[in-house]
């Protein structure tokens, strides 16, 4: 496995031209005004300076990617009014700024953009007013495939929202023939988050997400990481990890739809009999990596046992662990708040020999290294999985000492 290179753009000769970012009417992208190659460079340093107590034997070269056009999932916040709306981000008075033209969304969600907002023009629904707390249309995500396929997603506030984009379905899946998903989720609430727990499916039910070796299936509600290019590079780099440590079993916790464990459970040269098991607390992730095992032959397949396990992880690893169960090793893939205080204990005293820790968060990526110091980080790499910000992911391989 080799680091990515750099693309011949703005990442080597310049940053990246935006004209949102220049008329002060976006600033997600913090450093965009920073070359490509200095943004990793500086958080390369960071990541090595925060995890200074727990330095590895080696550090990999950073994994790095496009600079432009390599978002697969566009957050679109609903703004302006009925029949004129904007598709983008709310400003600090909550005034829409349509961001239709942004560079480091995919081309694919660039292009369905006008057509979305054209489509939501002619419902003559209102935007949500945030102060005013009226209104029906709050968000759209858009997620693309490396096929070209898309899932639509509309959030909206009442049922008379629901309804009104229900009745236009057939007009929608005719306007935009590439959407494999298209669903509408509920969101009353008045409170800042993306989403609702209510989702109605007008088309489809996940998107197919076609990676190198694998299909991931995604549903409305399923994580995966925003940036294709460097997550295939990541569970690459991962299964290649694993293959050198040979396990015979396995765990995947915070598995997802499986895309760790499906890449590990991938047969190799050098792989011999593995037992591979995924946990994750979402039902629906599991029954995504299911459907994607099936399509790989596991279950037939000689030699590779796959399964997944809709569970808790910290619960799951404490139960499996106190009966004796032990893997020879451990991938873990948490969220920001890391794997905290339980799991950590847990696998510190539990003896198993390697665990593969992919973080997006370097500071509890450190808290949690403190809890398990029985282990020693034998390699690091930086994935620059967010360009433009100060978020990255970071891999290590930690071995029991």
């Amino acid at each position: 496995m080799t680091s990515l290179p750099l693309t011949p753009t703005s990442a080597a000769h310049g940053v990246l031209d935006c004209h949102y970012f220049d008329e002060g009417l976006c600033r997600s992208c913090t450093f965009i005004e920073t070359t490509h190659i200095d943004q990793v460079s500086n958080k390369e340093a960071w990541c090595r300076e925060v995890l200074a107590d727990h330095s590895p034997d080696v550090w990999l070269p950073a994994v790095v990617g496009a600079d432009s056009d390599f978002r697969n999932r566009a957050k679109l916040a609903v703004g302006g009014s009925a029949g004129a709306v904007t598709l983008g981000i709310l400003d600090q008075d909550f005034h829409g700024v349509d961001l239709r033209e942004c560079g480091i969304q995919s081309a694919q969600i660039r292009t369905v953009i006008p057509t979305l907002a054209g489509f939501l023009d002619h419902t003559n629904l209102d935007p949500y007013d945030i102060k005013a707390r009226r209104g029906e249309l709050k968000f759209v995500h858009v997620t693309a495939a490396p096929s070209g396929d898309l899932m639509i997603r509309f959030v909206v506030r009442s049922q008379h929202g629901l309804d009104a984009l229900r009745s236009r379905r057939d007009q929608l899946i005719e306007l935009i023939p590439m959407a494999t998903v298209i669903s509408v989720n509920l969101l009353p609430e008045h409170k800042a988050v993306l989403e609702g727990s209510h989702e109605e499916l007008l088309l489809g039910d996940s998107l197919r997400m076609n990676l190198d070796r694998v299909d991931l299936h995604l549903r409305p509600q399923s994580f995966f990481q925003t940036n294709t290019e460097v997550a295939i590079a990541l569970y690459n780099q991962v299964a290649e990890w694993v293959d050198e440590i040979s396990p015979s079993s396995l765990w995947d916790l915070y598995c997802g739809v499986g895309g760790f464990a499906l890449y590990c459970a991938k047969e190799s040269d050098q792989q011999t009999s593995r037992t591979v098991t995924g946990v994750e607390l979402s039902e629906q992730a599991i029954e995504s990596a299911k459907i994607s095992a099936a399509e790989l032959g596991f279950g037939t397949q000689s030699g590779t046992t796959v399964e997944f396990i809709a569970d808790d992880a910290t619960e799951f690893a404490e139960a499996n662990l106190a009966t004796g169960e032990r893997p020879d090793c451990v991938i873990v893939n948490p969220p920001r708040r890391g794997i905290g205080a339980r799991l950590s204990a847990a696998l510190e005293e539990s003896g198993i020999d390697h665990i593969v820790y992919s973080s997006c968060n370097p500071l509890t990526l450190a808290k949690d290294l403190d809890r398990m110091p029985s282990c020693t980080v034998e390699r690091a790499q930086v994935f620059d999985m967010f360009p433009h910000t100060k978020h990255l992911e970071v891999a290590v391989v930690l071995r029991r000492r």
